[in-house]
């Protein structure tokens, strides 16, 4: 790298500069209060875990995500978090082991090898909210809500919300003994659509008919509330938990569908996000226009079985950053004009200073020397004396 271009950041890593920072801390603030009012308490994770904390449970999914360094003091492999999920799995795991449910919210930069999506960021500021110790549809609806409640928040509209559940897939998958790998190459062909691969990659298996026509019905069924009868009549006869699974996201649709009759929802039966440690109904939000989702989430239950403590879990996360360059809101205007203050040396100035600013007002002092035009530093009026008070008066006024 030349001296020229050492100002140049890695790819897919951005900084955010005034007034798009103040922006993303303001709702920072917003979507943290809006968290805490409905029971969800805020917590920090580090930034470096021991790896294998990190890669437990839903965080065996990101390794190739995670960056990696040798701990110096102890010899032993860490990770830089590329999810907070599994984070705050091992808080209600292990260090608070509170009986009954418990609401946590976190809100930090994570950090990724490779970016999801085109142009997207290798460091996302990354926001959720999980549940743990609650196994009911109760706690998949205020998840969602939730997630719904935080787009509504940022100005995002247009919201489209994607919902599906792994357990169907699992319980076809366990019907028709698929083995591992079996199950593997089918969920990759689901996931794409493939509907001519599904098709051969089943003959050539030589399920019993029953069994190929169910899994190969997952890929058509998609759509509107009314994707449900058909489900229903091409899965009859498939395994209890197949029907449990159905009827519980069924049960989710027609509660959202109550709340929100405004918004639109689609099924997929198929939609796997997150198969290899989601348990139940998975949800993904959409706008139109952008490929990418922009809040996702689901139920991962038993996720703290590795710190000690099998719970059922659900939560769901996004990327403010994200949120942000799609919201509808209008850009933040600018900060409101500061006060200047002179460089005196003065107790009464200074009283006055720390007066105003603990008014909420931006007050800068000007530094002894410096010169420079008050209008430049974003100031539009000024501390003067006036009868032997300090006070602000516009800069026109000045004598």
């Amino acid at each position: 790298m030349s001296s020229d271009d050492r100002w140049l950041l890695p790819e897919g890593m951005e900084e955010a500069l005034p007034p798009h920072a103040q922006r993303l801390e303001r709702l920072r603030r917003a979507l943290l209060d809006r968290y805490g009012a409905w029971g969800y308490e805020l917590v920090m994770p580090p930034f470096v875990e021991y790896l294998e904390s990190l890669l437990t449970g839903t965080g065996s999914d990101l390794d190739l995500q995670t960056f990696k360094v040798i701990d110096p003091l102890t010899g032993r492999l860490m990770g830089v978090r590329a999810d907070m999920t599994p984070q705050a799995a091992r808080i209600d795991a292990h260090r608070l082991r509170r009986d009954g449910p418990v609401r946590l919210c976190y809100l930090g930069t994570v950090l990724r090898s490779r970016a999801e999506g085109f142009a997207g960021s290798r460091a996302p500021l990354q926001v959720g909210a999980e549940l743990y110790g609650h196994a009911g549809v109760e706690s998949d609806l205020e998840i969602i809500e939730l997630a719904l409640e935080t787009l509504a928040l940022t100005g995002v509209e247009q919201v489209h919300l994607d919902l599906g559940h792994v357990g169907i897939f699992r319980g076809l998958a366990r019907g028709a003994g698929l083995t591992m790998e079996q199950e593997g190459d089918l969920f990759d062909a689901l996931q794409r659509k493939a509907v001519p691969e599904i098709d051969d990659w089943l003959a050539r298996m030589d399920l019993p008919a029953p069994w190929g026509e169910r899994l190969e019905a997952l890929a058509r069924l998609n759509g509107g509330a009314e994707m449900f009868g058909e489900a229903e009549a091409l899965l009859a006869g498939a395994p209890g938990e197949v029907s449990a699974a159905l009827g519980e996201l069924q049960d989710l649709a027609g509660r959202l569908a109550a709340r929100y009759p405004d918004l639109p929802l689609h099924f997929d039966l198929a939609e796997l996000r997150g198969y290899k440690y989601h348990t139940g109904m998975v949800f993904a939000a959409f706008v139109p226009g952008h490929g990418q989702e922009l809040a996702r989430g689901g139920r991962y239950d038993d996720i703290g079985a590795i710190f000690g403590r099998a719970r059922p879990a659900v939560g769901f996360s996004a990327d403010l950053k994200t949120l942000v360059s799609v919201s509808a809101e209008p850009p933040q205007a600018a900060a409101a004009a500061a006060i200047l203050a002179p460089a005196v040396d003065d107790p009464a100035l200074r009283a006055k200073v720390r007066e105003l600013r603990a008014a909420g007002m931006r007050v800068i002092v000007e530094l002894s020397a410096a010169g420079g035009d008050p209008a430049v530093l974003g100031c539009d009026r000024i501390l003067a004396l006036r009868e032997g008070v300090w006070a602000a008066i516009a800069l026109d006024d000045r004598r």
